[in-house]
């Protein structure tokens, strides 16, 4: 029981650096935007994800089913979706505010089950989109009722990630997942270097702090970041995942205002504190407070 209780304690450890990481992307990506276009950014990222993994885990993609060829092409064009799309909005919003937006997919995770399941969204899956929905006009809204490009290119990202949620969640169950992942990141890979190609102009120079900035989010953010989290997830509850990797959103707001200088208000720090109430509400449905309470109740019988 005690070699149980510290890897699941080891784990959580684990996947706080991982929220820690993720968090960290979002002010690192806004740095290597001052260097980099969007889509040299994420054929650098994907493609070194990509080669790393292909070289890790081999063995994973020597002998390729049909299967697994379909799952790596649709998860890695909506994963490509995703980030192109954070990418990109990040050019027109600060990171600190893309950092909470962005989690806004574990709150449309339920209702894109709804329409492809028909299972309907219980009681805290719609208290969580409300509060979302509360939290993000105090966040995004500025000066009229409008939102901005770049909130409107992140909340994009966010129905992208809750549907590679969907993606993954079908596939991994007929596929390794670490073949799904190298394939996934190969895909994406292949769609950022034709986009590069067709609309963006080639870097001419390359400064210091834009090189860093890319390899760590292609080792650091991609990589290493995703190993942790596959690996972690064996060892530890499902709430304490959940509770852990929403610390991301917490992470990318504190580190964009240490490091860039983002402006904070007091009415973005409620929407923000709200959203992430709607982001614990849906992924945990707040179960360690209820089973503490139902446990006190017995107690007291």
């Amino acid at each position: 029981m005690e070699k149980k209780n510290r890897k699941s304690l080891l784990a959580d450890g684990a996947l706080m650096l991982v929220a820690f990481i993720w968090g960290s992307g979002f002010p690192i990506t806004k740095i290597a935007l001052i260097s980099f276009t969007p889509m040299f950014i994420m054929t650098v990222r994907f493609l070194g994800a990509f080669l790393l993994l292909a070289i890790i885990f081999r063995k994973h993609i020597t002998k390729l089913k049909k299967i697994e060829v379909i799952g790596g092409i649709i998860s890695g064009i909506v994963l490509f979706g995703g980030f192109a799309t954070q990418t990109l909005g990040l050019q027109y919003t600060t990171s600190s505010k893309q950092a909470f937006l962005t989690g806004t997919y574990v709150v449309m995770v339920p209702f894109f089950f709804w329409f492809v399941y028909k299972k309907l969204p219980d009681v805290f899956n719609i208290i969580a989109a409300l509060l979302t929905v509360i939290g993000i006009y105090l966040l995004s809204i500025t000066g009229g009722a409008d939102f901005n490009k770049g909130d409107l290119l992140t909340l994009l990202c966010a129905v992208f990630f809750a549907a590679h949620i969907l993606v993954v969640g079908y596939y991994v169950k007929k596929m390794h997942p670490i073949t799904l992942t190298i394939l996934q990141s190969g895909v994406a890979a292949i769609i950022s270097i034709i986009i590069l190609i067709m609309t963006e102009p080639f870097p001419s120079q390359f400064d210091r702090n834009g090189i860093l900035s890319v390899l760590y989010l292609t080792v650091c953010s991609t990589v290493i970041a995703y190993l942790i989290q596959n690996i972690a997830q064996k060892y530890t509850a499902e709430s304490h995942v959940a509770i852990i990797l929403s610390l991301e959103a917490v992470f990318g707001t504190l580190l964009s205002v240490l490091w860039l200088g983002d402006i904070f208000t007091i009415r973005m720090f409620l929407g923000c504190l709200i959203i992430f109430m709607g982001i614990l509400t849906a992924e945990t449905k707040w179960s360690f407070i209820r089973k503490r309470f139902k446990s006190s109740s017995l107690d007291i019988k």
